[in-house]
């Protein structure tokens, strides 16, 4: 059987990952500090014997007794909220974490999983944006910490590859969103949905005309696999070219809720947010034979059925 650990997999997609990894014969050892994570997330996991919780901070020495046949480094607080409440513990975390993480794939001849982001990229002046665009970052701004965190993640593991010959994966990952996000995690879905099914103002940033593309959890999750599966290194993007703008965004949610919640507009948090983001996912689809499957709509039903049961 073969067995994995998952360092953040008691996160939003941490915890998809492992549900995914478990029904695929997987043993899955999970490490998170909870720090963003939550048990609520794995806890219907709990009882099952192919799996196990250690609560731990992965910038510490990592050990795992036994194999270990796959590494997913997932662990990272990854909301814009966590840029300025969490920014030193998102540094360590991309930076020393992923130096451990993969010094234990090496030990145990692992492969490598890295989640990156389309962070990476920064506020692009590319659109589409392909693997191959070195990116528009601001190393000193507030998104920084992110930003940087994974360019150097995505960099440590490269050395490691070809210094070691480690197989390793990088992904990089566009919006995703579903259940198990955090109401309060301050991202765009868990803002419009809480914000529409409370009644409240839906606050718009900017003028509402800057552009996200959101990919379902369960797409992302089949997408990892895949590269995980093939012979390819990456980074490869992974998440749906499908772009809207965020007050085309909020009006769809505000819809959907039946929600009397008036939409406002209010100044954008930092000079950096990203004005467009798309993936060109051209390498996904012919290399990996991948694309998203779940449409949007049918995706926010399930995700704002979810919150339903939350508030």
């Amino acid at each position: 059987m073969p067995r994995a650990l998952v360092t953040g997999g008691a996160g939003f997609l941490g915890s998809h990952l492992c549900d995914r990894l478990l029904a695929e014969g997987m043993e899955v050892v999970v490490f998170d500090n909870l720090i963003t994570g939550s048990t609520d997330n794995i806890a219907h996991l709990i009882d099952n014997p192919k799996f196990r919780f250690v609560r731990y901070d992965v910038t510490e020495y990592l050990y795992l007794d036994g194999a270990v046949d796959f590494v997913f480094h997932l662990a990272s607080p990854a909301s814009p909220m966590d840029f300025t409440t969490k920014a030193i513990q998102i540094s360590k975390v991309n930076a020393m974490g992923t130096h451990k993480a993969l010094g234990l794939a090496r030990a145990k001849g692992a492969k490598f999983f890295l989640a990156s982001t389309s962070e990476v990229y920064g506020d692009p002046l590319e659109h589409p944006q392909t693997e191959e665009y070195l990116g528009n970052v601001n190393p000193i701004g507030i998104r920084g910490v992110y930003d940087e965190a994974k360019r150097f993640a995505e960099s440590i593991t490269m050395a490691y590859h070809r210094s070691h010959d480690l197989d390793i994966k990088i992904v990089r990952i566009f919006n995703t969103y579903g259940p198990r996000m955090r109401l309060s995690d301050g991202r765009v879905v868990p803002n419009f949905i809480g914000q529409a099914l409370r009644g409240e103002p839906i606050t718009v940033y900017g003028d509402g005309s800057q552009t996200r593309s959101f990919c379902y959890c369960s797409d992302l999750v089949d997408g990892f696999l895949r590269l995980v599966l093939s012979d390819q290194t990456g980074p490869i993007n992974i998440g749906n070219p499908t772009e809207r703008t965020m007050l085309e965004f909020a009006e769809q949610i505000k819809s959907m809720t039946n929600s009397r919640s008036e939409i406002v507009f209010l100044p954008l948090l930092t000079a950096d947010d990203p004005k467009q983001r798309r993936p060109d996912i051209t390498k996904a689809q012919t290399l990996l034979g991948w694309e998203p499957k779940i449409a949007l709509e049918e995706g926010l039903q399930r995700t704002i059925s979810y919150f339903q049961t939350r508030l």
